[in-house]
């Protein structure tokens, strides 16, 4: 079946490729524009040519799209305006192609309620003075198109947990030519991405990005999980960034953010670290509110206390200690200085909320 549907809504790669061998005239980009939708989550795109190729965001004009139809608008008054923020190398077209991640804005020049990178921005220049950065871990599930995770046999379970954490072998991954292509395309793309292993629960992994510095951290996730939800698309594999998506005996997801200032990170810096957890000990359920897209339902069926996790009603801290809301790495603990790892955020957070929400706790107000 070389020319025809292979499976419902998959299409012939090699057949495409024929087609995207074409020359381009001289001087024509493809630029994708991507955006966040109306459910803080999820990503929408599209393409325009242009007439040169871009170098900087700055260099592409503003778009629009119909926001009536990814729940930023009414059909009344439905164009929502897409601002160029962040331009990316396109691992899918590659050449000259660009992905550009996009900020949304309404009818009036105001934010849209899930454009949360416009506060995030103006947090992040105005304390810049203490250079915060970030290393996010985002954990995501991959699935079958019947929504089972991949890999596992249908109607049942795979064994119980233990061997699939950095494994390696047949029976112990499931998707790891997702996760080598994703890799690959976020390398080819400039985001800034430092790893990746397998997850505690057969059929999930993780990737790594960072150390970014401010609003970069936010720019290059999104940026990152649009060309994983794009090459698990080639695949004709789901993914899923929800926090739990089994019940039972098995791990949730999370997005644990690692996060340090200058000040962290200089000699003695174990007493900066020392002091941010204990103003976010204050701030518990202000995070909770911020780590996922739903006001922390999302992660209450993750945060339980168990599966190396914290209760999501308390508020704990320690060195190595991975059933905390606030952990320590044991060398940084060693050496005195370096950063903290907050293991609240769950893996379909918004990493603008989440940044914003660390640095506007942690900075002293009169610095923000």
């Amino acid at each position: 079946m070389t020319h025809s549907m292979t499976a419902a809504g998959l299409t012939d790669k090699q057949t495409k490729q024929m087609y995207m061998d074409l020359e381009i005239p001289d001087g024509k980009t493809q630029v994708m524009y991507v955006w966040i939708d109306g459910s803080g989550q999820n990503l929408r795109c599209k393409t325009r040519t242009m007439d040169f190729t871009p170098k900087a965001a700055e260099e592409c004009p503003e778009w629009n799209f119909d926001g009536s139809s990814t729940g930023q608008a009414e059909g009344s008054n439905s164009d929502v305006f897409l601002k160029p923020v962040t331009l990316f190398r396109d691992p899918f077209r590659r050449g000259e192609h660009k992905l550009l991640l996009c900020e949304t804005l309404k009818y009036n020049r105001k934010p849209t309620a899930t454009n949360k990178r416009l506060t995030c921005q103006a947090v992040m220049q105005a304390a810049q003075s203490h250079h915060p950065w970030f290393g996010i871990e985002q954990e995501y599930t991959l699935q079958d198109r019947d929504y089972h995770p991949f890999g596992w046999p249908k109607g049942g379970y795979p064994k119980p947990q233990g061997p699939f954490y950095c494994g390696v072998g047949a029976d112990k991954v499931f998707g790891r030519d997702v996760v080598e292509a994703h890799y690959r395309a976020c390398l080819y793309a400039g985001v800034k991405i430092c790893g990746t292993n397998a997850e505690v629960m057969p059929g999930q992994w993780e990737f790594q990005v960072g150390p970014c510095e401010g609003i970069d951290m936010g720019d290059h996730l999104w940026m990152a999980r649009f060309i994983l939800h794009r090459v698990a698309e080639d695949f004709g594999v789901i993914v899923t960034l929800d926090p739990k998506p089994m019940t039972g005996d098995w791990n949730g997801a999370g997005a644990h953010t690692n996060y340090s200032t200058e000040a962290m990170r200089a000699e003695g810096g174990i007493k900066a670290i020392q002091d941010a957890i204990e103003k976010m000990s204050k701030k518990h359920h202000e995070h909770i509110k911020e780590y996922d897209p739903n006001g922390g339902r999302d992660n209450e069926r993750r945060l339980t206390g168990l599966h190396e996790t914290s209760s999501i009603n308390d508020f704990s801290s320690g060195v190595a200690n991975r059933g905390s809301s606030i952990r320590i790495p044991r060398h940084v603990a060693a050496e005195g200085k370096g950063y903290l790892e907050d293991r609240r955020p769950s893996s379909n957070c918004d990493p603008y909320s989440v940044t914003e929400r660390i640095v506007r706790t942690t900075v002293p107000e009169s610095d923000i």
